[in-house]
């Protein structure tokens, strides 16, 4: 068991504030040298192939491992690496305890292995969101959707030459055009949409029995999330929105990082009867991947289990 991690003075003294916190993690993105120092001393939070290390607590509930640097560097030595392999750590943020946090994959290493010195278990993310608290959620859906993009932005579209990344991980640059790239998601819709009385809920064939889900659909280039909303609704289930209001967003990490955008919408009771139509979903790329068969629409004045 890897020992647990205690809160530096001068970290808390360089960032007591959220708005010093925030402050402090945008220097680290710009200052090499002052990202490096802050390595040494910061919560380190594992992966293995992109699944979070969660530690059973005597509740038994979960939480995700928050490591010190120097203990997750003897246990790179212990299994056979020189410790380089901390330099890929990517930086995630500045917690509430005023602790500098960085996110790191450890995939090279035999899973049961770090799984034994760290006295936790790596569990794929759809099950973790299952297993943590709100506010840990949204940690390593963070960290993961980070360490995703480094695996897959290793080259430059534009030239074909690989790209290098910052110390903070916050941005890679093209090594012979100098592009910048940095870490994208992709804007999605999801809006529940409602007669006064009744919520519309639709469900795929690959759905299990009895669960059904609000509409939801990728923005296309161009749109607006408010076109994108009546687009989706109206080919999906062949009714036209009379009214849009926000109600809130979330990062989402499935399937490669999107940025959730959550609403509710309003349909005339005199025009709410739905028409699935599921040639026109297949007609939209990005709608295909969410929706690939809609196999029926219901109204609900309770909604079942959705997601």
């Amino acid at each position: 068991m890897l020992s647990p991690l205690k809160i530096s003075s001068l970290s808390a003294r360089c960032c007591s504030t959220f708005v010093s916190r925030m402050r402090l993690v945008a220097r680290l993105q710009q200052d090499e040298s002052a990202c490096s120092a802050a390595l040494q001393n910061a919560q380190l939070f594992l992966f293995h192939r992109l699944s979070p290390l969660l530690l059973r607590t005597q509740q038994g509930t979960f939480r995700p491992a928050a490591l010190r640097t120097t203990d997750v560097q003897a246990m790179l030595e212990r299994l056979g690496l020189d410790g380089t392999l901390l330099e890929e750590s990517v930086l995630i943020g500045c917690s509430e305890q005023n602790q500098v946090q960085f996110c790191l994959d450890v995939g090279e290493l035999d899973r049961a292995a770090v799984e034994q010195v760290c006295g936790g278990n790596f569990i794929s993310l759809r099950k973790a969101f299952f297993l943590l608290t709100e506010p840990e959620a949204p940690l390593v859906a963070k960290g993961q959707a980070l360490l995703r993009w480094h695996q897959t932005s290793g080259f430059c579209s534009a030239t074909g030459k690989p790209t290098q990344r910052n110390q903070a991980g916050s941005q890679r640059v093209c090594s012979r055009s100098g592009i910048t790239y940095y870490p994208k998601m992709s804007p999605v819709v999801i809006v529940l949409v409602s007669d006064g009385k009744r919520c519309l809920l639709g469900r795929q064939s690959s759905f299990p029995q009895g669960m059904y889900s609000a509409l939801a659909g990728f923005c296309d280039m161009g749109e607006t999330v408010e076109e994108t909303l009546c687009r989706e609704v109206a080919e999906e289930v062949g009714l036209e929105v009379s009214r849009v209001s926000y109600s809130s967003s979330q990062h989402w990490p499935f399937p490669h990082s999107s940025f959730m955008m959550g609403f509710h919408a309003s349909v005339s009771p005199a025009h709410s009867q739905p028409s699935c139509d599921p040639l026109s979903v297949h007609s939209c790329p990005l709608t295909t991947r969410s929706w690939r068969m809609l196999a029926g629409s219901v109204w609900r004045k309770s909604p079942p289990p959705c997601r």
